[in-house]
């Protein structure tokens, strides 16, 4: 019951995160040099970069404007949109800076992300 409360400002913590490290990895991809990513990092970590501020401002509308108390599957979209966010993002951002490919970790935060939409908008369509 307690953690439910404080889930809206998590949200908004992280998503402030989110914008915050994504701000420095915008400067970082914009500056580095070319030898610092593999072949087509940069084009590569600019779309990750894009895809984690989208996400970040997602989060922090949903913690400004969501229910006092939310229910399951808003909590569970939310969470999922963080979580997916980190893996995608984290996956994406590994393979432009390494050159190595992330393994399995990229797709299985985006098919995160998108479940985590689907559960927003079934939470809302069921809360309207």
């Amino acid at each position: 019951m307690l953690t439910s409360l404080l889930l809206p400002r998590l949200w908004r913590i992280c998503g402030a995160l989110l914008a915050g490290t994504g701000t420095i990895l915008g400067a970082l991809i914009a500056h580095l040099p070319d030898t610092r990513f593999g072949e087509g990092g940069r084009v590569m970590a600019h779309g990750a970069m894009e895809m984690q501020m989208w996400h970040a401002l997602a989060l922090l509308v949903l913690g400004l404007t969501c229910p006092q108390k939310p229910g399951r599957l808003m909590a569970f979209g939310a969470c999922g949109l963080l979580l997916g966010t980190l893996l995608f993002c984290g996956g994406v951002y590994y393979t432009a800076f390494s050159g190595h490919h992330a393994a399995h970790i990229a797709p299985t935060g985006g098919s995160i992300l998108i479940l985590s939409w689907l559960c927003l908008a079934i939470g809302w369509m069921v809360r309207a």
